[in-house]
């Protein structure tokens, strides 16, 4: 089983920025994505951004690009979100994801494992 935790959520002025980490516990495969989706009052759960822990390569939503940095600066089992130039409309409580089943890295039913969520608020 593999067990995900997350930090670095809080709140910001509008133009701010915010860094999210995720830890991975347990038999985290070696090869696999760990992603980070959103959740808005109201509002579906969304992929923001994923990353490949074999070659590194990244995926982002459109709403994200330029703003949002995925990364694994220290280890396999752990993935961080640099977030930048953050608006109102990034509130969301923040989900980290792994025990990726293959398909579409944006579609929350391909993820096995998740994280508790960490809010993010961004006051304009």
């Amino acid at each position: 089983q593999v067990q995900l935790v997350e930090s670095g959520g809080g709140s910001v002025q509008s133009g701010g920025s915010l860094t999210l980490s995720c830890t991975a516990s347990g038999n985290l495969l070696a090869s696999d994505f760990m992603g980070w989706f959103r959740q808005a009052p109201g509002q579906e759960r969304e992929g923001v951004a994923a990353i490949s822990t074999i070659g590194g390569r990244t995926y982002y939503a459109d709403s994200v690009k330029g703003r949002f940095t995925i990364s694994q600066p220290q280890a396999k089992n752990m993935v961080s979100l640099q977030m930048n130039s953050l608006e109102s409309e990034d509130t969301a409580i923040y989900y980290c994801a792994a025990g990726f089943r293959g398909g579409a890295w944006g579609e929350t039913s391909r993820y096995r494992y998740w994280g508790q969520g960490t809010q993010v608020t961004v006051s304009s």
